[in-house]
Parts: structure tokens; sequence; C-alpha cells
């Protein structure tokens, strides 16, 4: 087989593990249960008259599901094609690998399409439920096809930019930064074209058609469209879509397979390591006595042993011309603060970040300087129109800030630094709050410029005084619910690639289930307080999904609790905000997040020496 023998080996094994069928028979039956929520929604709100409505009723469904799924696979596409490659480089196996008779291709590939295996799955079965939207009209067969090419071609996309960004980088952090950057600036640059550029022509195409040419969620929306694909023919933009993205993806790829032991093993020389020394012949440990003997018989130029005397290790002088770093009284702390224990390419997620948040504050200005930002009570729109930047800019944040949680401490893991932890007389309180506190450190950009664009909106008038410490306040809690997220998850799961799949798939879960709730409130409207009925399926799952993955592992009351509180607290904090009640949306979701918060702290502070294997004599000897 062309991809290699890494593909054909989780072909093989995938079957035996029990995830592979919980994907795929999960991932439908939530869709499904979404079809059905929405119909409960509607016919519990609305009368049915005729087919009309029924078909209405398929196109909405349809076009909501269509945005879900995109969002979904490709997310979970990018995070597996990166953790995949790094957990690789974390165990040091990438160099086994390296060794072996694969060539550049059949690795790269074989990586790859074995990471989305699962999301391929997840793809296909969720094809018959597509299907079943076109039962109530309104949805034909060819929207179907049009949405799930341009989801695949999108899934590929975003799965070879992880996999590519991940062979070129050491750390793992600094592969999800990147990664999560460059698909939110992919969308982002192409939606300012857009509104920039869009009546204009370039080549005889209009901006708009390049736009969905380019970007998957103009894309996605132009294939949901029942007549915009069928009026362009070939050259509709969802179209040109599918082959950009295949495109993007082999050229990601063929870099990937170019420079594949250019980046591994890495390059770094640490300080005090040098290359091979002048002598050529001997190293810098041989034998003082063999190279006399060899300089007598002359077989050794007298330059040559000179050389290999000057490198011998009794010759080395140590001068040292400055004092001893003094570590603070919690060294983990210190660590996270004083050293680049991410490596120094954390900078450039930094700038990254940093152009992110210019994009983002440019189109603030400019719905506030056109009054665009007072939308919600000019016009009566549901959602501001200051949350379309700001929406995507906090929820990158978050995945940011909970991506270097879990590394920090799988990295530490992977290393084996961790079990020389647990033999020091650390405090579980020390190596907590020191990582906590280190990781709100490093990403303290992440925290910071989110809260400064919520001040600058109240300063042009966007924003009142109370919603204003509403944003600051939730936010503070947030970030802190996403580095205790972080770090829970990084102690409880002993593999690194399901540790980091669970800690961001419930950050990125939560922020899709809202948005989820909010889109089904609004294109099925009704009484938003009166409609827990049709939504109760949908708070059980979440409840069920918490559940699972916080306390499965480390069973706790306090955890099982919260897992019944935030799935609850979420839809009334919800329904609170489609009706205006901004106090209440506040108090549910500050106390519902920072319960949650405290549900994982106690128990990592009190059973961190039961969980970690390091009993109390072993501690404190």
């Amino acid at each position: 087989m062309f991809i290699g023998p890494i593909f054909s080996r989780e072909l093989a094994i995938a079957p035996r593990r029990a995830a592979h069928y919980i994907y795929r028979t999960a991932y439908p039956l939530v869709l499904f249960v979404l079809m059905y929520t929405a119909w409960l929604r509607m016919v519990g709100t609305q009368n049915v008259r005729n087919v009309g409505d029924i078909a209405r009723f398929g196109s909405m469904l349809f076009w909501i599901l269509a945005l879900l799924q995109l969002a979904l696979l490709s997310f979970l596409a990018a995070q597996s094609a990166v953790s995949g490659v790094a957990q690789e480089k974390d165990k040091r196996t990438m160099l086994l690998l390296l060794m072996t008779r694969l060539s550049n291709h059949e690795l790269v590939l074989g990586k790859l399409f074995a990471s989305l295996l699962d999301v391929f799955v997840m793809l296909l079965a969720a094809l018959p439920v597509f299907m079943l939207m076109t039962l109530f009209g309104g949805v034909s067969v060819e929207q179907v096809l049009r949405v799930f090419a341009v989801t695949l071609a999108t899934v590929l996309a975003a799965g070879s930019l992880g996999s590519t960004v991940a062979l070129g980088r050491e750390k793992t952090f600094q592969s999800l930064a990147i990664t999560v950057l460059t698909l939110v600036m992919w969308l982002g640059v192409w939606e300012v074209i857009a509104v920039l550029f869009g009546d204009q022509q370039i080549a005889g195409l209009s901006v708009e058609t390049l736009v969905t040419a380019a970007s998957p969620l103009r894309a996605i929306l132009a294939a949901v469209h029942p007549f915009k694909g069928a009026a362009a023919g070939l050259l509709a933009g969802e179209n040109l879509f599918v082959l950009f993205a295949t495109s993007a993806a082999a050229a990601l790829n063929l870099v990937g397979i170019l420079m594949l032991r250019v980046w591994n093993p890495g390059r770094e020389v640490h300080l005090g390591q040098s290359e091979e020394t002048a002598a050529g012949i001997f190293s810098a440990d041989h034998d003082i006595k063999e190279l006399e003997a060899r300089q007598a018989a002359g077989s050794v130029t007298k330059e040559v042993a000179d050389a290999a005397r000057s490198a011998h290790v009794d010759a080395r002088i140590r001068n040292v011309s400055h004092k001893s770093r003094e570590v603070w009284d919690n060294p983990v702390l210190w660590r996270e603060m004083c050293t680049w224990a991410y490596g120094r390419k954390v900078l450039f997620i930094r700038l990254g970040y940093l152009l992110l948040f210019i994009m983002a504050a440019a189109a603030i200005h400019s719905q506030t300087v056109s009054g665009a930002a007072l939308e919600r009570n000019d016009s009566g729109a549901i959602i501001p129109a200051a949350v379309a930047p700001l929406a995507p800019f906090f929820l990158v944040s978050l995945v940011i800030v909970n991506a270097l949680a879990v590394t920090s401490i799988t990295n530490e893991r992977d290393g084996g630094a961790l079990d020389l932890l647990l033999v020091t007389d650390l405090s579980p309180k020390e190596f907590i709050f020191g990582k906590m506190l280190g990781v709100a450190y490093v990403t303290k950009e992440m925290i910071l410029l989110p809260l400064a664009l919520c001040v600058y909106l109240w300063w042009a008038g966007g924003l009142s005084l109370e919603n204003l410490f509403y944003l600051l306040v939730g936010q503070g809690v947030m970030n802190f619910f996403v580095i205790m997220l972080g770090v829970h998850c990084g102690l409880t799961y002993a593999n690194s690639r399901s540790a980091i799949g669970v800690s961001l798939g419930n950050v990125f879960f939560l922020f899709l289930g809202v948005v989820t709730l909010i889109l089904l409130m609004i294109s099925f409207s009704g009484s938003f307080q009166t409609q827990l009925g049709p939504f109760l399926t949908f708070i059980v799952g979440g409840f069920v999904g918490l559940l699972v993955t916080l306390g499965i592992r480390n069973p706790s009351a306090a955890i099982a609790t919260a897992s019944i509180i935030l799935p609850f607290a979420t839809f009334f904090a919800v329904t609170s905000f489609l009706a205006g009640h901004w106090s209440q949306v506040f108090l549910v979701s500050t106390f519902a997040y920072g319960f949650t918060t405290a549900a994982m702290l106690i128990p990592a502070l009190s059973q961190f020496d039961v969980a970690m294997g390091r009993t109390k004599g072993g501690a404190e000897e």
C-alpha cells in the first residue's frame, strides 16, 4: 500500500479498540438527538400547517448541522494529527521510526491517515443521518454530497497542517498553538477580504467567489445553499474550495516529506556541548596512555595529540564568572517563569496571537465607529454584532491556555521528569499551584488582551459598566477553569494523546454546545425559558460526557455533582442571555464553572500522592 505499514497497522488494530466503536456510534447518535430536539422545539412553539413548514425546518436544521459538523471534525482532525506526531516525539519513538526502512512518505502519510482514521469513520457514519434530512424536504441529495465534499477537504487540510507543524516543532504546546492560530487566521483573513473587497472582480471572477474558494466557512455556506452550486456549475465556490483544500493538503504533506529528516531529530545543541573535536580520532574521554603510545609510534601527530589532550575531561577547567541563580521556595513556579521551559519558539506564538488580536481589535473598532456594535439594542438582533470578532478570539485564547496547561504535565510525564519530581520533598500544593501560576504567566497575553478588548468596547460605548464587570470577572473564571482542566487531565490520563484530546475536547465542546443551543433556539423561535423538555436529552448527554471524561478515572462526588450542574447551568445561562437577563447569566455561569474548578482542584491537592503513586512516607524520606 502506498500509504505504508503505519496506516495498515492502524487499520488492523482500530477495530480492537472500544473507542473506535464509540466514535462511530456516539457521533451519529448526537446528530440524531439534535435533530429530535430541534423537532420538539419547533412543534412545541409553532404550528406546523403544511409541508412548506416542514421543508423550512429541514433546510434550517441542515444548515445548523452542516456548520456544526465542519467545526467539530476540523478541530478533531487538527488535534489528532498534532497529538499523533507529538506523542512520538515526546516519547522519543520518532527516532526509532527514522531508523527503520520506512520511507519519508510512508512515515508522514502513514501517521497522518492513521490519526484521521476515526475522523473519517465519524464522517462516514454521519452520512445516513444527513440523508434522513432530505425526507423533510428543502434539502437535496446534491446538497448533502456538496457539504460532505467540503467537510472532507477541510478535514484533510486541517489534519495536514497539524501533522506538518508537529513534524517541524519539538514542543507539543508549540504545535498545538501554531495550528490553532493558523486555522483561525485562515478563516479571519478571508472574512476581512470579503468585507473590504467583496464587490470587486479579479480575472473575471468575483472576490466573493475567490473567498468562497479559499474559506471553509464560506464554502460550507455556499454548499448548503440550494441554488448557488447549480447556477455556477463546475466554477461554483464550493467546488473550487475542494480543489484548493486538497491542493493545500498535498503541498503541506510534500513539505513534511521533504523536510522530515531535516527537522527530526532536533538540531538543538545545548550549552557546553560541541561537535566532534578537531582531533577527529579521539573522543574527549579517550585513554591518554593509548594516545601517548600512538604518538610515540608516529601514527599520530603532535598537533592532533595536543588537541585530544585539551579536550580530555581531566583538562577541562570551569570558570565561574557569575553567581548561580537563586531558586525560589517553589522551584516549579521558578522554572515556569524564569526559564524557557516551553522553548524559545513561544515568542513566535505570541507574535501570531498579537496579529490575531490586531485583527479582532480592528474589527471591533470599525463596528464601534459605524455604530454596528449597538445593533442588538437598535434593531432587536439577538446576538450583538461585536460578538462576531470577540467570540472566536476568546475561544482561541482559552484553547491556547488550556493546551499549555495540559502539555505542562504531559511533557513532564513523557520526559521522565515527573518521576523525579515525585521523589523530591515538593508538596502537592507547590506542584499544582506552581504549574497553574506558571501557565498563567507564560500565557499572560492570552489572558490580558481579551480583557483589554472588553475595556475598549466599554470605553467606546458598546458595553455598560455592569456588563464590563460581568465580562472581566467571567473571563477570569473561565481562564482559571481551563487551566485547572488541563492540569486535571494531565494528571488523570497517563497517555499524553488522551490527556490532550480530553482537555481540549472539553473546552471546544462546551463552546460548541453553547453555540448550538443558541442557534437552535433562535432558528426555531419561541419562549426561551420554557423549553427545558426538548433540550433535556441534550443536557443529559452533556452530563454523561463530562462525567466520563473528567471523573471516570478518578471518581469524585464533587466532580459528579459538577457534571450534573454544568449542563443545566449552561442551558439556563443561554436562555437568560437570549432573554436579556445579564445578571443571571453572570451569576449562574460564575457559580457553575467556579464550582467545577474547585471540584477538580481539591482532589488534585488532597489525593495527589495517591493518584501519582507516591506514599506519604516516601515523600517525607
